[in-house]
């Protein structure tokens, strides 16, 4: 440090100085044992004993000009450092206050009295507190020898001096205040959130109560099995329903006689889902087969989907009624890398089903009782350990979407209760059946106005329909609107997975209803019964985010392909391709591409031959979203971003109005 610096000058004859010996200390009992706790001797020269409060703190760290620790807290940490160093007033009885000293600052004039600051650890700058020190006559001579004897003090250059901590930037300052506005607006989101959620449950309370009275309902669950061929699906869904009760023993017994009377003796459980003669023949299932079961806790509706890639369209329309799926693994050797490795099912299933909106993915790895398997932990890390990164880049979480369980649909193991030590000791998690339990439904939507897809249909003495409610609720009596042709109907019956007569039926449940008004030629898969206050929309042109999947050609402007989307098919045509999203930054371009290929992402207006129900996605998630299928393979994944057109309305275009 250099001593002559004009910076560092002091002026103890100037106006209103006071020697240090003519202030007393303030009496502050235990200050000198917590000085010495942390600061004693500790690189700051000068300081091997204990000083007052007002002496503590910044005396000799690096600050020349303080030579003397006499300085109250106002002084403290800027005195030679730069700025002008405030003294408090020192008064006694009789006398008016002194001036403040002033120290000299180079190439400037001398400043007058600032306001007081301190420095805190914080970084904020606050006023400090003034106080007031009463003064002693002293003898002039003792303050003059201690004013020189700490000029001599100052003038020696400090073996082991340190910086004082600068105070925070005012970015510092910022940054700490829009870390904590940003920790108080997460906290009033969750708080908001919570209350609408509360509120949300409290509605959906009243709105079941208004249906079903104080009957208990349970929950509804719709679970697809997807999965290759010969994974083992329908033999898994036929032991649940024989564990669960809905097929008691005799009828196993029949299923078992009958099958080995086809030389099919292990295929018998999977004869209580594939119920055609066609499907038991060639054990392979077509259609989508459906079955009931329930647990203590949930009711159950099992989507059986065929695993063959000649049926993949009706294992799509499946998938879209599903709020769960359990995708089923084979590990017999060989069979695994079949179905994944080899262009099996597996992958495409696993991506169609994230495409339909299933957000929870259980996948059941079965055979675990081969003699090739035997429970080896090793066979069945390996499985989930080449699925993993696979369904994280389809779109599921392997965290908190994805659940892996090893299980043997033929022998039970694993489905109801867990399996024991003695057959595998190394699991440690729950059975199928508990895991289903514990799957979230997510938000049922059951304010909401009707929308209800239909799935199928047949002539039972009058027309009947079969679908899922994806949102709102339906009542007996009610009276509806059949889209897209505005076909005004009335519900007559509404019927359980079982055949039973309901009163009413939620968003989430699987039903059957009788319609009146309607033939069952005027009724096709894939349109909605809606009520006539908010009815679906019906469209022809639409906007949509497309994520090309695989195609051996580049897609141009007039490609046509099949739309998948809830229950519908129908063949639609690219009109435009508007956009496309740059890889690196994800942005949107302004101008179209001239073409598309496989890893594009981009928007495209597309059009229908025939008019088709759809919402936007953020709107109607389930009906917003879709797959586009050209020569057997799933081309690309989209979801509806804007509506175009209505169709407008036919009656009053009548030419009899």
């Amino acid at each position: 440090m250099n001593p002559n610096a004009p910076s560092f000058g002091f002026n103890p004859a100037a106006s209103g100085f006071v020697p240090r010996s003519t202030q007393p200390s303030q009496s502050q009992q235990g200050q000198d044992d917590v000085y010495n706790q942390g600061f004693t001797n500790q690189g700051f020269t000068g300081q091997g004993y204990g000083q007052n409060y007002a002496d503590q703190g910044f005396a000799n760290q690096g600050f020349s000009g303080q030579g003397f620790s006499g300085q109250n807290v106002a002084s403290q940490g800027f005195s030679g450092a730069g700025f002008a160093a405030p003294r408090s007033s020192a008064s006694s009885s009789g006398q008016s206050p002194l001036p403040p000293a002033a120290a000299a600052v180079a190439g400037e004039k001398p400043a007058g009295a600032k306001k007081a600051v301190s420095i805190s650890l914080g970084g904020a700058k606050k006023e400090a507190p003034v106080e007031k020190v009463e003064a002693k006559q002293t003898n002039a001579n003792e303050g003059k020898a201690e004013v020189k004897a700490a000029e001599q003090t100052e003038n020696k250059p400090a073996a082991n001096t340190l910086k004082a901590a600068p105070a925070a930037s005012k970015g510092q300052a910022a940054k700490q205040q829009n870390k904590a506005e940003k920790k108080v607006a997460e906290k009033a989101a969750v708080d908001a959130d919570k209350v609408l959620e509360d509120a949300r449950k409290a509605t959906d309370e009243e709105t079941m109560k208004d249906l079903f009275g104080d009957a208990e309902v349970k929950a509804h669950m719709n679970v697809v099995f997807v999965g290759h061929v010969d994974a083992g699906k329908s033999t898994l869904g036929g032991n649940l329903l024989y564990l669960t009760g809905m097929v008691d023993k005799r009828t196993l017994e029949k299923y078992e006689r009958e099958a080995k009377e086809l030389g099919r003796e292990s295929w018998y459980l999977s004869w209580a889902l594939d119920s055609t003669s066609q499907e038991r023949a060639k054990g392979k299932t077509v259609e989508v087969g459906r079955a009931y079961f329930e647990t203590p806790k949930r009711r159950y509706t099992i989507l059986d989907a065929p695993g063959h890639k000649s049926y993949v369209p009706n294992m799509i329309g499946g998938a879209a009624q599903a709020d769960t799926a359990i995708l089923v693994i084979s590990a017999r050797r060989g069979e695994f890398e079949t179905g994944f490795e080899r262009g099996g099912q597996t992958r495409e299933h696993a991506v169609l089903v994230k495409t339909a909106g299933v957000q929870r993915l259980i996948v059941v790895v079965n055979k675990m009782d081969d003699p090739t398997v035997n429970w080896d932990k090793e066979r069945y890390d390996e499985i989930v350990g080449k699925l993993s990164p696979f369904l994280k880049a389809s779109g599921f979480n392997p965290k908190t979407d994805v659940t892996f369980v090893p299980v043997s649909a033929y022998s039970g193991a694993n489905l109801k209760e867990k399996v024991s030590a003695e057959q595998c000791n190394w699991y440690d998690g729950q059975a199928l059946l508990d895991i289903l339990d514990g799957a979230s439904l997510g938000d049922r939507k059951l304010t909401e106005s009707l929308k209800l897809p239909i799935s199928e249909k047949y002539a039972d003495m009058g027309t009947y329909v079969v679908g899922k409610l994806e949102s709102g609720r339906i009542k007996k009596g009610d009276s509806l609107i059949l889209m897209p042709n505005r076909t005004p109907v009335e519900t007559v019956g509404i019927f359980s997975e079982q055949d039973e007569e309901v009163p009413a039926a939620i968003s989430g449940d699987n039903v059957r209803i009788k319609l009146k008004g309607v033939d069952l030629d005027e009724v096709q898969a894939g349109y909605v019964l809606t009520e006539p206050r908010d009815p679906v929309h019906v469209v022809t042109r639409f906007e949509a985010q497309l994520a090309i999947l695989e195609h051996r050609n580049i897609i141009c402007a007039g490609y046509s392909a099949v739309m998948h989307a809830h229950a519908m098919s129908e063949e639609v045509s690219l009109v435009e391709l508007l956009h496309y999203y740059d890889k690196k930054t994800g942005k949107k371009s302004r101008r179209g591409p001239q073409f598309a290929k496989k890893g594009m992402k981009i928007i495209a207006l597309i059009q229908t031959n025939e008019p088709v129900c759809l919402e936007r996605f953020k709107d109607y998630p389930q009906l917003g979203r879709f797959t586009l299928r050209d020569e057997g393979k799933t081309i690309a994944i989209g979801k509806v971003t804007k509506l175009l057109d209505d169709t407008p309305n036919m009656d009053k275009l009548s030419l009899d109005s």
